[in-house]
């Protein structure tokens, strides 16, 4: 009996000869590179950028509905938990605004090659820990 996963490896050629396609390496072969890691925090900050949007909407809400109602959310938002979600909203909201520009350098055809590629990946880095670390100063601050 065949290995039924031969029906997705074993295709044939124009010539009609039998072959072997090769498997696609899973994310256990590759090392994580520096672009790969940046790329996949890309996705997922502007996926936590979505999520913390509903936070703030729930603000909004809030502040337009009573006191009472802003009161809680306040309240919310100056707790433990809260100041951590607004750290990691705040820290998607830079990065991915310092990668947007970083990206509209590349559709603009600048900075392809590898070490300009590996430098503007770490100054994302460096700008968005220091512009965060700011930001959430400013923030504890007016709290």
């Amino acid at each position: 009996m065949t290995d039924p996963r031969d029906a997705l490896t074993i295709a044939r050629t124009s010539n009609g000869k039998l072959v072997r396609r090769p498997l696609s390496p899973h994310l256990q072969v590759y090392k994580p590179q520096l672009t790969s890691v940046l790329s996949i925090m890309n996705r997922a900050t502007g996926i936590a950028l979505s999520v913390g949007t509903v936070l703030l909407v729930w603000w909004f809400v809030a502040a337009a509905t009573s006191d009472n109602a802003y009161a809680g959310v306040s309240g919310f938002m100056r707790s433990p938990i809260g100041l951590l979600f607004l750290l990691g909203w705040v820290a998607s909201l830079w990065y991915h605004f310092f990668n947007g520009i970083r990206h509209l350098a590349w559709d603009a055809g600048y900075g392809y090659n590898l070490p300009h590629v590996h430098a503007t990946g770490w100054a994302v880095i460096a700008v968005t820990a220091v512009v965060t670390v700011a930001t959430m100063i400013a923030i504890v601050i007016a709290l």
